[in-house]
């Protein structure tokens, strides 16, 4: 499989840098009158792959929806990243995964391995000290995948564990990591807030959340992360909320990508 920055870079030139949350939760469920239950999630998750099918380039499902509801849930999880990878989308797992030693290598097999649980990419915390996601890096690395490192989130809580030069330090750390031209690892800043980081010559891309519903437009984003950077912006509920017709949900997903081309360029 090709490097996960080529795989990227491909993406953005077929359909755009737009990345659509997959977030079944329960008012999103109730407004598209489907159950809160595993067969709920499913469905909702199999309608998303079907509207943005050949058209989204990024969709990033939020495991915790479908956690929840224990093997049933994660069986429709499967079934969801399958749906979405066979109709040409790169998939974000979005499941925050982060440990040490043996426990992240369990991870890293879940989620860039051969279980059926594997996506295109999976985000990762690195809390516990940015050498323990090693095991999932090199896993993503062998087999062209990607992770997603959550540096500067646009959460406030954030702000007390990323301060202080910690969440530049993993961008650094990132940027040697891609070294090697890969653009195996990715960062997560959110696009909501003047993150003060220096991303010159990361060489991966930068999932940004934040657009639409957490208050940052498209406007924004070119003055957040400057010119020349892969900055993949994230929406969901804009776009959710346009269901449950999967019509009306490509339609949304549609003017927000378009609205992120024409502002990013």
């Amino acid at each position: 499989m090709e490097p996960f920055g080529r795989r990227v870079a491909a993406a953005v030139a077929a359909r755009g840098r737009l990345v659509v949350g997959i977030d079944p939760h329960p008012p999103l469920l109730a407004a598209w009158g489907l159950s809160d239950d595993a067969a709920g999630v499913r469905e909702f998750g199999l309608r998303c792959a079907e509207a943005f099918a050949g058209e989204i380039g990024f969709v990033k499902p939020q495991v915790a929806f479908f956690e929840q509801f224990g093997a049933a849930g994660m069986l429709a999880l499967e079934e969801v990243i399958a749906a979405c990878r066979a109709a040409g989308a790169v998939v974000i797992a979005d499941a925050k995964r982060g440990d040490i030693g043996s426990t992240m290598a369990g991870y890293a097999r879940a989620w860039m391995g051969d279980s059926p649980l594997a996506a295109d990419a999976v985000t990762l915390s690195p809390y516990l000290g940015y050498g323990s996601l090693a095991p999932a890096v090199d896993a993503a690395r062998s087999a062209g995948r990607g992770v997603f490192v959550l540096a500067r989130t646009s959460n406030p809580e954030g702000a007390q564990v990323q301060a202080d030069g910690v969440a530049q330090r993993i961008v650094d750390a990132a940027r040697s990591d891609n070294a090697d031209g890969t653009g195996t690892v990715g960062l997560v800043v959110g696009a909501t807030r003047d993150h003060g980081l220096d991303l010159t010559g990361l060489a991966g891309p930068i999932l940004a959340p934040g657009l639409g519903a957490q208050g940052a437009s498209p406007s924004d984003l070119r003055a957040v992360f400057g010119p020349g950077a892969m900055v993949l912006p994230n929406s969901s509920r804009q776009v959710l909320s346009a269901g449950p017709q999967a019509s009306s949900i490509r339609d949304a997903a549609l003017s927000v990508r378009d609205e992120v081309e024409r502002a990013l360029g």
